[in-house]
């Protein structure tokens, strides 16, 4: 068997062997444990009889338990074979190679160590020099971390872009990707292809003002300037080349890397507007004829355009008298409910079955039910409200010897939210008096002295209160003049 320890290569030059001889056993320790992180002192048994640690890093790894304990316990089972080697190989006349070996540790995870060790004499102690790997096994660790997520996000980007390819190539709507700074077209899909009606590598790379008429030029480039100035352009129509018909251009620009490209998707005008006019012509006649009021505002809630319905019940004449008017000055009673309305409308997105009232013009006031939704997607965004009249309820007079509470109680109580605290208070008070009145008349036979005495007012009192509600025979002999 070849001994692992070297002899002629390791050997130290004779000044240095000569400096060093010059050490006593004190300073020789000092000058080993400064050298090393860690150094261990193992008798010819192989038990731990001292141990030195220079890394701070191992104070807390459970080092201080090695002491008393034979090193090959102090490592995992696949270590101890290279435990064995370095206590085989070590001789008197040279240091063996270094060979890395695992502790368990406290805080769970392995403690790496590289061992080099040799023999100091006859009475065969050992000692072990070793180096910390710790903070290299950390970075390996996070090495290995790092790679395995950069391969993830690969595999994640590589699938984005296998089904972004597959919607642009199967996708019905021509599209084409331009590049912002110089109009030329980057890709092009096969829609886009059938649509201009050239082979597709004489679209790459040619200026895209170039697929439409020298009429339309202006105006594409236009778009372009737009996009760059504001990175966003209204839709336009224009003519494509070789007399291939008008089309319809939308733009979006997007930032590719350090560059800018523009996505321009392309239609057919005379497609677009048939299937605009065959799905929207009976769509719009209908809104139009329904008996419900129906008004769509943009996102300031100014108005820009409602139904026949609507203007009935706002009382105005054509739609131009509404267009640009806030639909504040025709909903709600009283500020609080349309503001409760439009706060409800922007957290949710959607209201249904608001009760309120719409003021018209002239003075009057519908009680009506709203409907309204958010569209922040339109082109341009927009809010929609449905207004629908709710049925006047009859109240009924409550039967003299009735202790139902009349109908107007009901009524106030639907008026939370909708009337003042002030003017609801004042309400339910004169409502409390009336009843206290009629009962007290009711339990009195009409005796209206006893009544005033039951309800602590005085006769004055009470006739004025009784004129005041319209209770009993207001004409009768007994009834004073106010």
């Amino acid at each position: 068997m070849t001994s692992l320890a070297t002899h002629a290569a390791q050997n130290p030059s004779a000044a240095l062997s000569k400096t060093l001889a010059a050490l006593g056993g004190e300073a020789a320790g000092l000058l080993v444990a400064a050298a090393t992180d860690l150094s261990l002192v193992v008798d010819a048994d192989g038990i731990i009889r001292d141990a030195a640690f220079a890394a701070p890093d191992l104070a807390g790894q459970g080092c201080d338990t090695w002491l008393g304990r034979r090193w090959i316990d102090t490592v995992t089972v696949e270590s101890r074979p290279k435990i064995d080697a370095l206590m085989r190989d070590a001789a008197p006349d040279g240091v063996t190679r270094w060979r890395q070996v695992n502790h368990p540790s406290v805080s769970g995870e392995d403690l790496p160590i590289r061992y080099a060790a040799m023999r100091l004499g006859s009475d065969g102690s050992i000692i072990a020099i070793g180096r910390n790997l710790l903070a290299m096994a950390s970075l390996q660790r996070k090495l290995v971390e790092t790679q395995q997520a950069l391969e993830r996000d690969y595999l994640r980007l590589r699938g984005a872009e296998t089904r972004y390819r597959m919607l642009f190539q199967l996708g019905s709507e021509p599209v084409l990707v331009v590049d912002a700074a110089t109009r030329r077209v980057t890709e092009i899909n096969p829609a886009a292809v059938r649509l201009v009606g050239r082979p597709e590598k004489r679209i790459l790379g040619q200026d895209v003002v170039e697929l439409f008429e020298a009429a339309s030029a202006r105006e594409i480039e236009l778009l372009f300037a737009g996009l760059r100035a504001t990175g966003k352009a209204e839709d336009l129509e224009a003519r494509l080349g070789g007399s291939r018909g008008p089309a319809r251009i939308s733009a979006s620009l997007f930032r590719q890397g350090s560059s800018a490209s523009v996505l321009l998707r392309v239609s057919d005008a005379a497609i677009v507007g048939a299937d605009s006019a065959r799905v929207r012509g009976p769509l719009l006649d209908v809104i139009e004829g329904i008996p419900e009021g129906f008004v769509v505002t943009d996102l300031s809630r100014r108005i820009l355009t409602a139904n026949g319905a609507f203007l009935d019940l706002a009382q105005i004449a054509t739609v131009e008298q509404a267009r640009g008017e806030l639909i504040d000055r025709w909903i709600g009673r009283e500020e609080t409910e349309a503001a409760t309305l439009f706060a409800t409308l922007a957290e949710h997105g959607s209201v249904r079955h608001f009760a309120t009232g719409l003021r018209g013009v002239l003075g009057s006031i519908e009680e009506v039910e709203v409907a309204a939704v958010a569209v922040p997607n339109a082109r341009p965004p927009c809010l929609g409200f449905t207004i629908r009249g709710t049925p006047r309820r009859a109240v009924a007079a409550a039967a003299p010897g009735s202790h139902e509470l009349p109908r107007s109680v009901e009524q106030m109580t639907e008026l939370v939210g909708r009337v003042s605290m002030k003017n609801l208070v004042r309400e339910t008070t004169d409502l409390i008096e009336r009843l206290c009145i009629e009962a007290a008349l009711r339990i009195t036979r009409d005796n209206r002295a006893s009544a005033a005495e039951m309800l602590g007012l005085s006769r004055q009192g009470l006739y004025a209160k009784l004129r005041r509600y319209g209770i009993g025979d207001l004409d009768g002999p007994d009834f004073p003049e106010a």
